[in-house]
């Protein structure tokens, strides 16, 4: 970032002119925040595009006078990668005015939408329109989609319907030298080349802007139902999930994982939500979803696997919900888990996935090798279903995270080296940004670096684009 100028009142003046109308805002605290509270971001200005060809401009201007430029969705990203804490003051761009949905094609199960759009309102254009779009996630009301796809966002519904990358089929975008590409095509088969929309993707902002996407919708599942069973260990879990499968096939739309500690956090912290067991909680839970077919009825579903898991020695308690209030209260005791960790404040937090068969093990090994270091208490909880684990851990009661600065880097160490050494990632679905740098150079295969570079310097010799984030 040596020869990277800041976007100062002389480059901010020339933007102005050179795209006439351009909001241009001071930078309000909201767009140099994170949701850990781990950075504090800095910039020049704000700037606010109505359309994608003065995304090319502010771009193409950026490009010429090398000055840094974040793209900015809504902000709840949890590895840093939307603001820029140091280096040259740079220009955050906000998708936010470009927030339509340009089109619904139900027939084509096809929704056109802008980088801008928050995803629950996506969602609702889909019902709208009779269908589904089941990217799903705590964060659903502010997040925006450009964001979203740029960190190959998951979600509860992965295990049925994949992360975001598997809901796109095109993509409009502007590359570092400002150039558009029009590439929001509704096409299932597009073999005409390298593919650039998996390649911008999961990006984080470092190969270009996202400013609208061709997304994949589903058939709304008629017959829907949720159970939460007290399950005996995670292995009992996962052989648990097999089950499941094997009755219902596709049917299972979640299947999440929670310890006991997730119900005592919110307990401490969220009072207010509902919870299961409130006296004496089993040690872990798997919150089950299922869509199903016309004719088949998913109460009986659960009730089914309920029985077969019992007669495994699998499952021990359970509930399964009755009315559509039950289900949203026992998806809101999942859905809050995120909130009350907050609220107690993390050492450190892990986004991990693992080969399902290894769960296990990892959790039976992380939390005594954790514990040679010094005394935590861990809330591990996630997407089981498709090896996706929140493996969080926290100070014991009456003391702080910041007690724990010293034994922080070790902890992430310990853990990292954990999933490593079990064939996993140690970013599932956060992405890099800035907090996973150091990670990805230390556990990333050096071919595959050295590809991830050489792609950035040639699509962005310049070096404008979310600099600091991905790559050194």
């Amino acid at each position: 970032m040596t020869d990277l100028q800041s976007a100062d009142r002389a480059f901010l003046d020339r933007l102005s002119e050179a795209v006439p109308g351009l909001r241009v805002l001071p930078a309000e605290p909201r767009y140099l925040e994170e949701p850990r509270d781990r950075w504090a971001g800095q910039a020049g200005a704000v700037v606010q595009p109505g359309s994608v060809e003065e995304v090319s401009a502010i771009v193409t201007a950026c490009a010429a006078a090398r000055v840094p430029l974040i793209p900015y969705g809504g902000g709840t990203g949890l590895v840093g990668g939307q603001l820029m804490p140091d280096g040259p003051q740079p220009v955050i761009l906000s998708l936010e005015r470009m927030n339509a949905v340009r089109e619904v094609f139900a027939e084509e199960n096809v929704a056109v939408v802008e980088a801008g759009c928050i995803l629950a309102d996506v969602q609702s254009a889909a019902r709208e329109a009779g269908r589904l779009f089941p990217l799903s996630l705590a964060s659903e009301g502010s997040a925006r989609i450009g964001g979203l796809l740029a960190t190959n966002a998951g979600g509860v519904n992965v295990l049925r319907y994949g992360n975001a990358r598997a809901q796109v089929l095109g993509l409009e975008a502007v590359l570092p030298n400002g150039s558009i590409w029009h590439g929001l095509k509704r096409l299932h088969k597009d073999n005409t080349g390298y593919d650039l929309r998996n390649l911008l993707v999961g990006s984080e902002g470092t190969l270009g802007v996202i400013t609208a996407a061709a997304l994949k919708l589903a058939p709304h599942p008629v017959g829907e139902g949720t159970a939460l069973l007290a399950v005996a260990s995670p292995r009992a879990a996962l052989e648990l999930l097999a089950i499941a499968r094997a009755q219902m096939a596709e049917g299972i739309s979640a299947f999440e994982i929670m310890h006991r500690a997730g119900l005592e956090f919110l307990a401490e912290t969220l009072p207010d939500v509902k919870r299961p067991w409130s006296e004496d909680p089993p040690e872990w839970m798997v919150l089950i979803e299922v869509g199903l077919a016309e004719g088949l009825d998913p109460a009986t579903a659960l009730e089914r696997l309920f029985e077969a898991g019992a007669e495994h020695g699998l499952v021990t308690d359970g509930m399964v919900a009755q009315s559509e209030t039950q289900r949203d209260e026992l998806w809101a005791v999942r859905e809050r888990i995120p909130e009350a960790n907050r609220k107690i404040g993390s050492v450190s937090s892990h986004d991990i996935s693992l080969p399902l068969s290894a769960v296990p093990e990892f959790i039976e090994v992380a939390g005594p090798k954790l514990a040679e270091l010094a005394a935590f208490r861990i809330n591990c909880f996630g997407h089981l279903g498709d090896g996706n684990l929140h493996y969080n851990v926290f100070p014991t009661p009456g003391k702080a995270r910041a007690d724990y600065e010293a034994e922080r880097p070790q902890v992430k160490r310990i853990v990292h080296d954990l999933v490593h050494g079990f064939g996993g990632s140690v970013s599932a679905e956060h992405g890099i940004g800035r907090l996973k740098v150091d990670d990805l150079e230390r556990y990333g295969d050096p071919a595959k670096l050295a590809a991830m570079r050489a792609i950035k310097d040639t699509l962005d010799p310049a070096g404008i684009m979310n600099p600091g984030a991905v790559l050194r």
